[in-house]
């Protein structure tokens, strides 16, 4: 009994590689089907007003109504904009493209500063192309391949019998035929699509008429019903691509391998403008369709004058995302000039925005946040430490308390505990300062630093910031 305990153990270590990020623990925004937002669900706490705000603009989104339109997410540090944006994403599904940038990231790339926010846009609009393809479908009844005796005399040569519920047919192989179904390890009782133009095997599923056959089946098999009608039949087809995906594998001879590297360097007007005009012949014609997905630019107040005039007319284009923008400034200068503006945001940019404001969190919704927390980081907690743990959070912040719970479990790990008690939070606080703290250290002994300039006046003012932010 020991020694299965021990292998289960092993197993759980090595499946909890994947890395735990600051917000991986949200699925959606906690919203139910009238949009009214529950307490605590899919990893949202609190922020009430602000989810059903977001939840809006998300139904907006998935309706078609709301191309071209702005929204931003306003508010304090550590009020969860960033997860308000990733909750948004969640809910949009995975075929709505989602594309996430920092302003501050534009500084730092090798292309223009306008090239990077039109690439980012175009990586934001989706295209859905649909087209239609010979495919013969049918469920395998037997597959034969006839190896050749003396070695190198001819290729190797097979039989194919695929029947559906109203015919059967025998075809005959090739050597690329063959060498694909092995590929794909095809036997008797797989459902298998075979498409004509391109020879690419798809198998769906078992029939469910193997279903009782076990030595041929693993936990993971699908069962499908075996293909009605003739075996030879025309198909749908649907490819989700993004407009900046089609933009690098145009711009270049090798744009797909691009598309790996991220080394797409800036694209030619003339590239997109072509797209441009073909996707519109193709959405006429009915073959695509436009996706319009959501560019999220945190730290918004880094971008300058001319991003911003970039931004206004990049609104106003007929195939434009929906853009999220968040700020946690108040009344600053807009960078690149010496007005100040709310935000940091141009007043006229200002105007084409739905403002969506976040709210400090309350002591008990602190509470629940770290609750998720603890669960997501597999950190087990006493009740005493949860309570000093929400203490910390409401007197210090959220991302601190936040920060404790991974360096509190190592310090209960080293005297060999296994439930993180209060000596544990209590010696990681006193390790790890917070930002009142480490002020207050400044300004007691702010004479023993290098190049301090500030006089006593100034210092009170600047500690009294610090603990309002």
């Amino acid at each position: 009994m020991a020694m299965g305990e021990v292998k289960i153990s092993e197993m759980r270590d090595l499946t909890r590689i994947e890395r735990i990020g600051a917000h991986s623990h949200i699925r959606g925004l906690g919203l139910d089907n009238n949009l009214e937002p529950r307490l605590s669900s899919e990893g949202m706490v609190g922020q009430t007003s602000a989810r059903k705000a977001a939840g809006v603009i998300v139904r907006m989104v998935q309706q078609g109504k709301i191309a071209g339109r702005a929204v931003l997410l306003a508010g304090q540090p550590g009020t969860g904009k960033t997860a308000i944006a990733m909750g948004m994403a969640k809910s949009l599904g995975i075929e709505t493209p989602f594309a996430m940038l920092a302003g501050s990231e534009l500084y730092s790339l090798d292309m223009s500063k306008t090239e990077a926010l039109m690439q980012a846009f175009r990586k934001a609009i989706g295209v859905r192309i649909k087209e239609e393809a010979e495919v013969i479908e049918g469920e395998v009844v037997e597959v034969q391949f006839d190896r050749p005796t003396v070695s190198g005399a001819a290729s190797k040569t097979g039989k194919l019998t695929l029947k559906t519920t109203d015919m059967e047919t025998v075809y005959d192989l090739g050597a690329k035929m063959i060498e694909a179904l092995g590929k794909e390890k095809v036997q008797s009782g797989d459902v298998i699509a075979i498409d004509k133009a391109s020879g690419k095997i798809t198998k769906l599923g078992r029939s469910f008429s193997r279903s009782r056959d076990y030595d041929a089946m693993g936990p993971q098999t699908k069962f499908v019903q075996c293909p009605e009608g003739e075996l030879q039949k025309r198909k749908e087809i649907v490819h989700c691509v993004t407009l900046h995906e089609i933009d690098v594998i145009n711009s270049r001879t090798q744009g797909f391998l691009a598309l790996f590297t991220g080394d797409t360097g800036e694209i030619r007007a003339e590239v997109r403008e072509q797209i441009d005009t073909k996707v519109a012949e193709w959405r006429e014609e009915g073959k695509a369709e436009i996706v319009p997905g959501v560019l999220f630019i945190d730290e918004v107040h880094m971008l300058d004058i001319e991003c911003f005039s970039f931004l206004n007319r990049a609104l106003e284009n007929d195939m434009a995302p929906i853009l999220v923008v968040a700020t946690n400034r108040g009344i600053t200068t807009i960078r690149g000039t010496n007005y100040r503006s709310p935000h940091g945001i141009p007043i006229d940019f200002l105007d084409r925005l739905l403002i969506i404001s976040t709210q400090p969190y309350k002591e008990e919704e602190i509470r629940k946040i770290l609750d998720i927390r603890c669960q997501e980081e597999d950190v087990e907690m006493s009740e005493d430490a949860r309570v000093l743990l929400t203490k910390i959070g409401v007197n210090t912040s959220l991302r601190y308390a936040i920060h404790l719970i991974t360096s509190a479990a190592l310090a209960c790990q080293k005297r060999k505990g296994k439930i993180v008690e209060v000596e544990d939070i209590t010696r990681v606080y006193n390790l790890f300062y917070d930002v009142k703290r480490s002020t207050q250290y400044l300004m007691e002994y702010q004479s023993q630093y290098m190049f301090n300039e500030m006089s006593a006046g100034e210092a009170e003012e600047d500690e009294t910031t610090a603990m309002v932010s």
